[in-house]
């Protein structure tokens, strides 16, 4: 697991909202998939240059996997 600055390049991901973000658009988790990596991070902070977490893609699916149990 890194935590890196956005970047130019994490422009072109295809970031979505997740589904357990509020509506009101406060609390506003974003993810996105590439190459090997996925990249979360909080819509609040990334227009500022703030960070991006990226994880491999199998650490990812075991979170996922204990997060749906």
């Amino acid at each position: 697991m890194s935590v890196e600055r956005a970047s130019e390049s994490m422009g072109v991901l295809g970031w979505f909202k997740s589904s357990h973000s509020g509506s009101g658009g406060g609390d506003c988790v974003e993810v996105a998939t590439g190459g090997h990596a996925v990249y979360i991070r909080d819509s609040k902070v990334i227009a500022a240059g703030g960070p991006v977490l990226r994880v491999g893609r199998t650490e990812w699916a075991a979170f996922v996997a204990l997060t749906a149990a």
